[in-house]
């Protein structure tokens, strides 16, 4: 009896060993994706407490939370053919458990693989001025051809982005002489631009004076008065214009008595 007792006892506690091992307990982010006798079940389980009853069962887990992934350095060839070094970052999460399981080994991997690939591709298919000046159409373009390959495997890609673009020197150079070029030029173009508006104004103050002879006057009484202010030894004699143009006339009146000149 007593021998009957204990085992029965070892039984009992086998029994609650087990049940107690095939507790398992996953966090909000996780699921568990269960194989019973090599079969997929149908739903995913989690998150809280679950039963896996080995070695009937076995249990992948999988995380839900997003995922950053970095794409190595790679050699571009870009269309107006530059070379550069161009990586990335992709950001992606798994939406379906049980496919991310079932049909692919390893979705970071493989997702990593594709997105050197594209990488390659689509920036070799741009030119160097588009990659710079506009990277968020190419991570959109990026992003899209990514969740198409990624969908199947219950991967969602929630964005790419161009991280960084390594040029090479002779390139920099090149570049900081057309920068400086384009300032150049722009800054002529203002110059040139305030030369004309002071032609201009200096034109309708012409006219301006043309209609009322005595202001020249006034004019040069300013003048003086500014230059007497600073207290030098320039002494000024204002001749006005007319008196210039009356001497003009008269040097032209008068007849040419230059002697005639003898031929031999």
């Amino acid at each position: 009896m007593g021998i009957s007792l204990g085992f029965g006892t070892i039984v009992i506690i086998i029994v609650a060993l087990y049940l107690l091992s095939s507790i398992k307990i996953l966090a909000e982010y996780e699921r568990g994706v269960i194989f019973r006798l090599g079969r997929l079940l149908e739903a995913a389980k989690g998150p809280g407490i679950i039963f896996v009853f080995a070695p009937l069962d076995r249990m992948v887990r999988v995380s839900l939370r997003q995922e950053a992934l970095e794409v190595p350095p790679q050699d571009i060839i870009t269309r107006d053919n530059v070379t550069l070094k161009v990586n990335a970052v992709i950001f992606l999460r798994v939406i379906e458990p049980r496919r991310a399981v079932v049909e692919v080994s390893n979705y970071v991997y493989q997702t990593s693989q594709f997105a050197q690939t594209t990488l390659r591709s689509v920036l070799g298919e741009v030119e160097l001025d588009e990659l710079l000046a506009h990277r968020e159409k190419i991570n959109l373009r990026l992003q899209s051809i990514l969740d198409t390959h990624t969908a199947p495997w219950g991967v969602k890609v929630a964005n790419v982005e161009v991280k960084q673009v390594d040029m090479p020197e002779s390139m920099l150079r090149a570049m900081a002489k057309q920068a400086e070029a384009e300032r150049e030029k722009r800054s002529k173009i203002i110059h040139a631009e305030g030369e004309f508006s002071a032609a201009q104004r200096l034109v309708d103050a012409s006219h301006l004076l043309a209609t009322e002879p005595v202001s020249i006057q006034l004019r040069y009484l300013q003048t003086l008065t500014e230059i007497g202010v600073e207290k030098n030894t320039t002494v000024v004699f204002p001749v006005p214009m007319d008196f210039m143009a009356g001497l003009q006339k008269i040097v032209g009146a008068l007849p040419n008595t230059t002697p005639p000149t003898k031929n031999g």
